[in-house]
């Protein structure tokens, strides 16, 4: 008879926004498992420190404003520099920003642009990071955070964020295309609507219940219901899926 058995000691994982939501989840989960993880995140460095103290293992925060380029870049070196190795890159962190199509164009223009970056090109940056590292080695795998927005769209004030989660999609499944023969494998997982601090204004200002009636389930989706599914695509029990995208939205969105 097979067991299966999630193992992940002595690989060493980059988590983008893991200070909180559901990349502090995520972060927790691989540290579970024996993974050493780096924590990046931007401001908030009480939370990061106390996150890697809390999950041990060897974990480390890492500062970074993913809106300049030139910070990201200094963050896979950063790592590099601490680890030595990475192993696995998950491009967790974003933003959103209420852009109704009538505002100022000037400044729709500047939160599109900060937006693209932050959920797109800081992801793109370092993935191409990863995947110079790994093919240096023996692979390694990406793990994209996306929305169903990507999918199903989403409100003309977010139009920036679904077109950067589109595109997220669209890096994973060309890297997992294009590198697969030199162990380079890349993932989606897609959350709907989850109950994490970016999120807050949305409950707060329609109700739970309002968004509870999108779902097929009876409660809102939380960071935990999202970040063991990136463990297990982190393990390489899954690595015959790479290129996939991952639903998970409570059935707000079934492709």
């Amino acid at each position: 008879m097979h067991f299966m058995k999630i193992d992940l000691f002595g690989m060493n994982i980059l988590v983008t926004g893991a200070s909180g939501g559901i990349g502090k989840c995520i972060a927790q989960d691989l540290a579970s498992f024996g993974a050493k993880v780096a924590i990046h995140y931007n401001r908030n460095s009480a939370q990061a420190e106390s996150l890697a103290k809390e999950i041990g293992g060897g974990a480390q925060a890492f500062q970074a404003d993913l809106s300049k380029p030139e910070e990201c870049f200094r963050l896979f070196v950063d790592v590099l520099n601490a680890f030595e190795t990475i192993d696995v890159l998950v491009n967790n962190a974003g933003m959103i920003m209420n852009s109704p199509l009538d505002m100022p164009a000037d400044e729709w223009l500047a939160n599109w642009n900060r937006t693209v970056m932050v959920n797109l090109t800081s992801a793109g940056i370092l993935t191409r990071c990863a995947v110079n590292h790994f093919i240096t080695r023996d692979g390694g795998r990406i793990i994209n955070i996306a929305s169903r927005a990507a999918f199903r769209g989403d409100t003309p004030e977010y139009l920036a964020y679904a077109a950067a989660k589109s595109g997220m999609v669209a890096m994973s499944r060309s890297i997992a295309r294009a590198f697969g023969k030199q162990g380079v494998k890349s993932f989606i997982v897609a959350p709907g609507f989850v109950r994490t601090e970016i999120n807050r204004p949305f409950i707060e200002e329609y109700g739970e219940n309002f968004l509870i009636k999108d779902l097929s389930l009876s409660t809102l989706t939380e960071p935990e219901d999202v970040s063991p599914t990136v463990v297990f695509l982190a393990s390489g029990l899954m690595d015959h899926a790479t290129g996939c995208s991952i639903d998970i939205n409570a059935g707000s969105y079934v492709r």
